[in-house]
């Protein structure tokens, strides 16, 4: 829900800095490349046990998940990088759970293992929706300039930044939140099968 009004905010910064990285050589794949880099470290700390460390790493690795898009737009989009960054992306967003189960499977198991489900619910029902908005000639930019189409939801990238922060701030409640927040994203995920049914049944 809240990804539109972030973009306002965040945008004008980005394209900035993504200009002066693309004026300094630098790819909107490497960039990419980067931020997965990041994510993953932050996730091998939160495996290791010192969660309060992988914040770091993972608000880095999230702005370097706005600067590829930035760079893209200075010097030029392909199909390939919008791929790339959604590929990307998912990984990211499964890692830090799985994390967090594999530095305490007996208290974060179970909620971890509903946490990761309702992911690639959400998830296939994201990349599901974008196929059939491609193919019905939908277009959007209300979460900014996509190669792909991006339903809005519930829960969208800027809700679950703050999520995984607070994760790692709260470690000791990993179990709730997560419950929680699973459950929002399979009401996200029924939301935007019911919205497309609405709209694509022919």
């Amino acid at each position: 829900m809240l990804d539109r009004y972030a973009r306002q905010l965040i945008d004008p910064p980005l394209n900035r800095m993504g200009r002066a990285l693309a004026a300094s050589g630098f790819t909107a794949d490497s960039v990419t490349v980067t931020g997965l880099a990041l994510g993953l470290l932050s996730a091998l700390l939160i495996a290791m046990g010192v969660p309060g460390w992988a914040l770091v790493p993972l608000l880095a690795s999230r702005l370097a998940d706005g600067l590829d898009g930035a760079v893209a737009r200075a010097t030029r989009k392909t199909d390939f990088g919008g791929y790339l960054d959604i590929a990307v992306d998912f990984l990211f967003y499964g890692a830090i759970p799985a994390a967090f189960v594999i530095h305490d499977p007996a208290s974060n198991g179970a909620a971890g293992a509903f946490l990761l489900a309702s992911f690639y619910f959400n998830g296939t029902s994201f990349l599901g929706y974008a196929i059939l908005a491609e193919k019905h000639g939908q277009m959007t930019d209300a979460q900014g300039q996509k190669t792909l189409f991006y339903s809005d939801g519930l829960l969208e990238g800027t809700e679950t930044i703050l999520f995984l922060v607070a994760l790692c701030l709260l470690p000791a409640y990993f179990s709730p939140l997560a419950w929680v927040f699973g459950v929002l994203c399979f009401a996200t995920a029924i939301l935007r099968i019911y919205a497309a049914k609405r709209i694509f049944t022919t």
